[in-house]
């Protein structure tokens, strides 16, 4: 995940991001493209503990050279809304429930429209109900074109993609299935 992110250069081979050649470029650049193209979603959540989730979800432009200071806090709103949290956007992370800081880690993911969502077990602290509201919306990514790459345990969740990578006993195999199968 960190060198599909841009965080660590491959120690060989290429990687190419939406036709842009990645491992020659220089920190700055990878950088800048990480912070265009990329969401992160990390099991940790990583938010700051003295900032509302308005504000945890707005610094994802702030770092990653998006969309302006005009217009960020409705863009931050909606993006909460998209995961069901506009009702808690002025809530601090510690009034916030696991799953919430969850889907607020997620908002912050899409407030740059990433080519590229990478997820750390991103339902791993949802009830089943927010984890089908949340894969539904992956869904809905997918078909706008967004690449999400999903790292979980949790069959449910890897029942709904279209392709499965699995790693067990260092032995790499791939399944292709019907979504939602």
């Amino acid at each position: 995940m960190a060198v599909l992110g841009l965080l660590d250069r491959p120690t060989s081979g290429s990687y190419s991001l939406d036709g842009v050649e990645t491992v020659d470029l220089s920190d700055g650049e990878r950088t800048a493209l990480r912070g265009q193209r990329i969401g992160f979603v990390f099991q940790s959540f990583h938010l700051l503990a003295h900032r509302s989730a308005r504000e945890n979800v707005e610094l994802a432009e702030v770092h990653g050279g998006g969309g302006g200071r005009r217009g960020r806090s409705r863009r931050a709103l909606a993006a909460l809304e998209q995961v069901g949290l506009g009702h808690r956007a002025d809530f601090l992370p510690s009034r916030l429930s696991g799953g919430e800081r969850q889907r607020v880690a997620v908002a912050r993911a899409l407030m740059g429209q990433p080519a590229l969502l990478l997820c750390d077990e991103p339902t791993g602290n949802l009830d089943s109900a927010n984890t089908e509201a949340l894969l539904d919306l992956f869904d809905d990514l997918r078909e706008q074109g967004v690449t999400l790459l999903v790292i979980t345990h949790d069959d449910v969740v890897s029942r709904r993609a279209a392709r499965r990578v699995r790693i067990a006993d260092g032995v790499l195999t791939e399944e292709l299935a019907e979504v939602g199968g």
